[in-house]
């Protein structure tokens, strides 16, 4: 008998990693897609608990510069998201003038920017080659508005910060980029775009670097950012 016959859904299954059409005994799930599940929770959980390797991301971005949040340790950092937008007392960093900043934070999958922040920046250096790059900060125990502070003590006019995303049962390894003009003290989620699920089986990092580019560009040339700032580089990527 034919597949398709056997099983309408085996070659919607070739195009998504939705779990859809799963087996089923009785009333349960069969035992494949049962341990396919606890395989993918236990990578969810591994990618949240999992410390980033610093002196390895270092290596690959081409030098670094290592903060910490305020938050103390990974169980604080998860009871307390406040801490991780806040950098830890007494952090210093350069001042300079720059175009743009580069903060990455091990958020809430250190394997999603171990994986994917490399080679999303060497995809979007040559993008914005007339830019003045401030130097590259790692934040440990970070969200995304640690970035923010990064910005202003370095005196760049934008950030990008490159942060793992809370990991689900189809992807443990999704990177968030998320961009703000001028941030300052009282900036919101409203202020920032965001292009989400960088990953090769996602939005590739070659791909997420041209739609950034797109951006980045387009804030300069409008002195603004986040909702105020319609996201057409799809249109004009195409």
């Amino acid at each position: 008998m034919n597949e398709l016959v056997d099983d309408p859904w085996a070659r919607l299954r070739g195009l998504t990693a939705a779990r859809i059409g799963l087996a089923r005994s009785g009333a349960a799930l069969a035992t494949r897609p049962t341990l396919d599940l606890r395989l993918a929770h236990a990578r969810a959980r591994d990618a949240v608990e999992t410390p980033l390797d610093v002196p390895q991301l270092q290596a690959a971005v081409g030098g670094a510069l290592v903060v910490d949040s305020a938050a103390p340790d990974r169980r604080i950092y998860k009871l307390r998201p406040d801490l991780g937008r806040r950098l830890a007392e007494g952090t210093v960093l350069p001042a300079g003038a720059a175009d743009l900043a580069v903060v990455i934070a091990d958020g809430l999958s250190a394997l999603a920017v171990q994986s994917h922040a490399a080679p999303f920046l060497a995809a979007l250096r040559p993008l914005l080659a007339d830019w003045i790059w401030a130097p590259t900060v790692i934040v440990r125990q970070g969200r995304v508005a640690a970035g923010d502070a990064v910005a202003q003590a370095l005196g760049a006019a934008a950030v990008l910060v490159l942060i793992g995303e809370r990991p689900g049962l189809s992807a443990a390894d999704s990177m968030g980029a998320y961009l703000t003009w001028r941030p300052a003290p009282g900036t919101t989620d409203a202020d920032r775009n965001c292009v989400s699920n960088i990953r090769p089986d996602g939005l590739p990092p070659a791909d997420a670097a041209a739609r950034v580019a797109w951006l980045l560009q387009a804030m300069r040339a409008r002195g603004l950012s986040g909702v105020a700032l319609k996201d057409e580089a799809v249109l004009a990527l195409r």
